[in-house]
């Protein structure tokens, strides 16, 4: 008998894993994954070329760094639950698409490095995800090497993220003694992931507890685990679903300890797909017709077939294969002829897709990031923000008779959201702009390797820009004229005022003060006429 859409939903759980450079979250997925079947060896996520259809970093310079750049999404079943996991770039110069990516999750794992604690990059990923209210699952990774104290990390949650702490297991042992977890409420033990069932044992003094440590460090994990047990905030889901309170698990993804306990408490805890605000009404998960909206394009996932992929986060109802949709932004209808569940850059053809899940759309450049999908209804999400660059750079082409695919190819990419594309008012080159340098490098090695376009960066004579308006369309227009050697045009033809510092920025700024500047500028949040 085939699942209700209210069944299909209650499975989903869709979520990403947040943290700092190096903390382990390639690990982690790739043990999340081998739970779920995905991938059948432990180290395939980093594995020989033969292998690397199984990878989440499968962009070429991603591989030769080490690094996520862009987002990766992996669907997976475990236990009753159908997970849909988000892979976010870690490094800070990929803030837009992890911005982007967290508008499409309804849960998120923090990953914590058990010797540093709560780094930069975590903190500012978590301010997004409260931003959202997105709820957070803690995960201390590497309590197999030399890690701080276990209430010291719970400490710095709360006092650096404002964030009430609930630890759920604590570990036994650290460092080369670390031996696995003790369930705190459950008064059970686990060993290794290899141990599918918790062991019930009469307290943390227990031989099967304690017993597993060296005699000299039994005592101490005694006594923290009983003041844990005495002193910490107990688990409150209300809380956690809020985004006020965070579980903590303790673990090591590389050892295979702790991965199993997370992956229950997502299954347990996690939300199912969430309620979406659209500008006509709030859009439940469960509503009968297709709703769903695009946070990412990516283009050329295979070389040999220049294709480009729409990621749709479905929002409610059921998308089937062969559906006829309404794409909001231009009032039209387009077939789904050949919607596609992903793992990281393999894919299957997904003939059903319910809300929560994360489906690809092969499309020729007519999905843009933001555009809202329905089965008809005239309604769009509301918007995925676009952030105000913070590094302005003119292209130089060493071939001026490749200037058109050159153009071409900057426009795929801006629409991609790889890179934000302004020309300016006055002929001047197109100019781009980025978050962090590191995206330069990926658009300067993604246009050589898919475009054959060498390509070099100049500075530009502009350091900073926003998004212009005014509510007289006559006073914008003045503005706009007076300004023509600064004004540049985004994607989407609304006009952007480059400024070559600060001091100019905020003097121009006063000087018209009927003209609204912005640095945050939503997706698409107009509909078709």
């Amino acid at each position: 008998m085939p699942e209700s859409i209210a069944e299909a939903v209650a499975r989903r759980r869709t979520f990403a894993i947040i943290s700092h450079p190096d903390a382990g979250k390639t690990t982690l997925t790739e043990k999340l994954l081998l739970f779920g079947g995905a991938i059948q060896l432990a180290g395939e996520v980093k594995a020989k070329k033969d292998k690397i259809q199984t990878r989440s970093d499968w962009m070429k310079i991603e591989r030769e760094r080490g690094i996520s750049v862009v987002t990766s999404v992996m669907t997976f079943e475990y236990g009753d639950h159908v997970f849909n996991l988000l892979d976010t770039p870690g490094h800070e110069d990929f803030a837009d698409d992890t911005y982007r990516t967290l508008t499409a999750v309804d849960a998120a794992v923090m990953v914590i490095d058990a010797a540093k604690g709560i780094e930069p990059r975590t903190l500012k990923l978590f301010e997004v995800c409260r931003l959202r209210d997105i709820p957070i699952v803690t995960f201390v990774n590497k309590m197999d090497r030399e890690a701080r104290n276990p209430f010291e990390i719970l400490d710095e949650v709360e006092e650096k993220l404002a964030l009430d702490t609930a630890p759920m297991t604590w570990p036994i042992g650290q460092g080369k003694s670390f031996a696995g977890t003790y369930h705190l409420s459950r008064n059970a033990v686990r060993g290794s992931d290899s141990e599918t069932d918790l062991t019930q044992v009469n307290g943390p003094e227990a031989a099967l507890a304690a017993g597993r440590l060296p005699e000299n460090e039994r005592e101490t994990f005694i006594e923290e685990a009983s003041l844990a047990i005495e002193a910490c905030r107990p688990f409150n889901l209300e809380a956690f679903r809020e985004g006020h309170l965070t579980p903590v698990y303790f673990g090591s993804a590389l050892r295979n300890y702790g991965v199993r306990d997370l992956i229950e408490a997502l299954g347990s805890f996690a939300p199912q797909p969430r309620a979406q605000v659209a500008d006509v009404r709030t859009v439940e998960a469960t509503d009968d017709k297709m709703t769903a909206f695009v946070f990412k394009i990516q283009a050329n996932m295979d070389p040999n077939h220049r294709d480009r992929i729409a990621f749709v986060r479905v929002c409610s109802g059921k998308l089937e294969r062969g559906m006829k949709a309404r794409l909001s932004r231009t009032g039209k209808p387009m077939g789904l002829t050949a919607p596609q569940f992903f793992f990281a850059s393999q894919r299957q053809i997904a003939d059903t897709a319910f809300a929560g899940d994360v489906v690809g759309i092969p499309n020729h450049g007519t999905l843009r990031i933001g555009d809202t999908l329905t089965e008809g209804e005239e309604l769009v999400f509301q918007g995925v923000p676009n952030f105000a660059p913070e590094i302005l750079r003119r292209v130089r082409l060493g071939d001026a008779m490749k200037a058109k695919k050159l153009k071409e190819a900057l426009q795929q990419m801006a629409e991609e959201g790889v890179v934000q594309l302004f020309t300016p008012e006055d002929g001047s080159p197109a100019i781009v702009g980025v978050v962090g340098a590191l995206q330069l490098d990926v658009l300067k090695e993604r246009l050589s390797v898919e475009y054959g376009l060498p390509v070099s960066f100049e500075m530009s004579r502009f350091s900073m820009c926003r998004w212009i308006s005014a509510d007289s369309k006559t006073e914008l227009e003045r503005f706009v004229d007076r300004h023509r050697g600064d004004i540049a045009r985004d994607l989407d033809g609304d006009p952007v005022f480059m400024a070559a510092d600060g001091f100019s920025l905020n003097y121009e700024a006063e000087r018209y003060p009927d003209i609204k500047m912005v640095a945050i500028k939503e997706y698409h949040v107009a509909k078709a006429a």
